[in-house]
């Protein structure tokens, strides 16, 4: 193995979205930080199961309009 090209390989503490917390060791940030998580497992849909889409005028919007004609007619 070669010298001097590995990231520091450290324990770093990981907040959960509802203020949970557990250490772990990574090459984020330095020894002893804090990572604070937007969006983990207990809230994320794919993992909790409930989806909502949440679209004001956007991307969805766009989509539906321009593919309402196309359905299964019987």
């Amino acid at each position: 193995m070669k010298n001097d090209i590995h990231p520091d390989y450290h324990e770093i503490t990981v907040q959960m979205t509802d203020g949970s917390t557990y250490t772990t060791h990574s090459t984020w940030g330095k020894a002893g930080d804090t990572l604070k998580l937007d969006i983990d497992p207990k809230t994320h849909p794919a993992w909790t199961g409930v989806h909502r889409l949440l679209d004001s005028g956007g991307q969805l919007a766009k989509f539906n309009k321009r593919f309402s004609g196309l359905g299964l007619k019987s």
